[in-house]
């Protein structure tokens, strides 16, 4: 066996035995021996005939410290993985094959960067003679081994902090200790409450000394007071304190160990997030040594330690609760979307939404309303996230019902005064509601939305610029429907503005000019192509930026039946008709069968003039409603 040198006190094995009990080792020479028995030279002796006698060894090399294989029978391990040699981290559990033999802990305080169990052990070596030869001290310190061990169990919170506690008012010889907490000073509340001998109180029939606790956060260090009767003058005139007769107190404030980013210096990290106090008080005059106070200082860095990663995790628990919240709310949003869209005689359809979070405020729905009358729409809620998510379900909802044979705008006026009389709320949405039938009648409500794109012998305008306001917006709003006749062929272009918003990295606006252009002649285009087509343009345009708006597309496209196709007369006539100009006025009209048949003449198919109330009189979005939601 190779002699073996001297160490510094740097690392310590904490040693659990098959019984459950803890004993622990300090690493002074390279090689440290690891066996059974002590024939053999083993600096670590484990009493197990299974062990080999020649075991294992741990060796220095470059300050840092490895495991070797020396001759276990069974193989060595180091958190379950068979080892050969392998470099030891702190807090690496070392095992040899066995499920009810020893195992052992690996701690090395420069791996941690805590003044802990190896740097206490040296400072023991340094207290007073009477401390050296007595049993106090080494019974002070065993305390804080044990407690220190609690950081790497699996028992419940509470019974860690408890025996931290417990560990606290013993070295102190207080009366009492009390674990507050609470994310600032002003709302601190009593979370565990012992007294010596390891007793639990009930933590409301405790009244702590506030003045010291508010001393320890002003000054942010720890208030350590031996004999109250020779302290300051304030504080041994504090009220709780004279009421109860103490005569001493401890207050060390806990705060959370910073975590630096990469372009700070460990001299420049702050202070962490405050977390909560540890006190202790007695009516006794108390007389702390050196020793003491370090342990306290460290019994205090291990409770913080432990409140801080309790509050990690609890953060984390809340993480992951509302993920899974969001990804039910999204698979709810997505399942009612239409998916699969039927076939309808007199039109063809195709959608596709693109939300910028997991869930958005976006939406398009199409639906029969009977045989031969079609409704569709498209609505883009104010801001994003769950909110809006939640408002365009109800929405959705109040639109679905019209299959019931509700009137449009009945439902719009509905939903506007709910909306507008439940502020809390807080959203609105701009919508495009269309009733599509065999004959190409198309009554419609534009609620603010940006005018969608008509698809006409390759031509694309936006003739739908009139409307109203947005749906919660204007509690005084009117809805009414106007009417329009398509021809076969006609292609509406439904779209919210995540796509002519979209931006480039340069923050350019994608606009409404490039939406033309790419419409533009594709009048006989199908519908998944020109959909991909639009969806390219934006994408190229992109170039991969983050976008901060959901992205919808609705197309749909009338077609005439067999039993009301239009004669080549009929479309000869109609063809040498233009459409109104982008942005000309769609006038308000009735929703009387009537008075789509009037407009059969039109070649757009805008229907006279119906008489609407002040408050329903027709507005230019563009022109009244400033920015669009987001």
């Amino acid at each position: 066996m190779p002699d073996s040198v001297a160490l510094p006190g740097e690392a310590v094995l904490e040693v659990v035995s098959p019984d459950g009990a803890r004993r622990f080792a300090r690493i002074t020479q390279t090689p440290f021996h690891i066996g059974r028995g002590a024939e053999t030279g083993n600096h670590l002796q484990l009493s197990d005939r299974r062990i080999s006698r020649n075991c294992a060894a741990i060796v220095t090399e470059a300050n840092r410290f490895y495991l070797e294989d020396r001759g276990q029978r069974r193989g060595l391990f180091v958190n379950g993985d068979k080892v050969e040699s392998r470099e030891l981290q702190n807090g690496d559990v070392i095992s040899f094959g066995l499920e009810d033999s020893y195992e052992i802990i690996f701690r090395n305080a420069t791996d941690s960067g805590e003044e802990s169990i190896p740097h206490l052990l040296t400072r023991i070596e340094h207290i007073t003679s009477s401390e050296q030869t007595g049993t106090g001290g080494l019974r002070k310190l065993n305390l804080l081994l044990e407690a220190t061990t609690l950081l790497h169990s699996q028992l419940p919170l509470d019974s860690v902090l408890g025996t931290m506690l417990d560990h606290a008012v013993s070295v102190t010889d207080a009366d009492r200790g009390l674990l507050l907490e609470g994310d600032n000073p002003a709302s601190l509340h009593v979370r565990l409450a012992r007294r010596s001998g390891g007793l639990r109180l009930p933590p409301e029939s405790l009244t702590p000394s506030q003045t010291a606790i508010q001393l320890a956060l002003k000054q942010h260090s720890p208030v350590i007071t031996e004999d109250l009767a020779q302290a300051d003058m304030d504080l041994a005139a504090a009220q709780s304190i004279v009421a109860q007769r103490l005569r001493a107190v401890v207050v060390i404030p806990l705060y959370a160990m910073s975590r630096a980013n990469t372009q700070e210096s460990m001299i420049n990290i702050k202070r962490g997030d405050f977390l909560g106090v540890l006190y202790m008080d007695s009516k006794r005059p108390a007389a702390f040594s050196k020793l003491d106070r370090q342990i306290l200082d460290a019994l205090a860095a291990d409770a913080a330690s432990i409140l801080d990663n309790a509050r990690l995790v609890e953060r984390e628990r809340e993480r992951q609760r509302m993920e899974q919240e969001i990804n039910i709310a999204r698979d709810f949003q997505r399942a009612l979307l239409p998916r699969d869209f039927r076939e309808f005689p007199h039109l063809a359809v195709s959608g596709i939404n693109f939300p910028c979070l997991s869930v958005g405020g976006d939406y398009f729905d199409v639906f029969p309303l009977s045989d031969n009358r079609t409704a569709f729409l498209i609505a883009d809620v104010s801001g994003k996230g769950l909110g809006a998510a939640l408002l365009t379900t109800m929405l959705q909802g109040a639109l679905s019902g019209m299959t019931l044979g509700t009137d449009p705008a009945r439902v719009f006026n509905h939903v506007n005064k709910f909306l507008c009389g439940h502020s809390e709320v807080g959203r609105y949405a701009t919508m495009f509601f269309g009733i599509l039938d065999q004959d190409g009648g198309l009554e419609y409500i534009n609620a603010g939305h940006p005018s969608p794109f008509l698809i006409r012998h390759g031509i694309a305008e936006e003739p739908f610029t009139e409307g109203s306001f947005p749906v919660g917006l204007v509690p005084e709003a009117e809805y009414v429907s106007s009417c329009v006749k398509l021809e076969p062929g006609d292609t509406l272009i439904l779209f919210s503005d995540g796509v002519t918003e979209a931006m480039d990295p340069a923050e350019e606006l994608y606009g409404v000019p490039r939406l033309r252009e790419v419409l533009t002649g594709q009048s006989e285009c199908a519908l998944d192509k020109l959909q991909k087509s639009i969806l390219e343009s934006v994408e190229n345009f992109s170039k991969g930026a983050h976008q901060a708006d959901d992205l919808t597309l609705l197309i749909v496209r009338y077609r005439s039946t067999p039993a009301v196709a239009l004669t080549e007369t009929d479309l000869s006539s109609s063809s040498s008709s233009k459409l109104p100009a982008a942005g000309s006025p769609a006038p308000v009209a009735s929703t009387a069968p009537s008075a789509l048949a009037a407009a059969a003449g039109n070649s757009f198919g805008v229907s006279s003039p119906a008489t609407v109330a002040p408050a329903a009189k027709s507005i230019s979005s563009a022109e009244t409603l400033g920015p669009r939601p987001s």
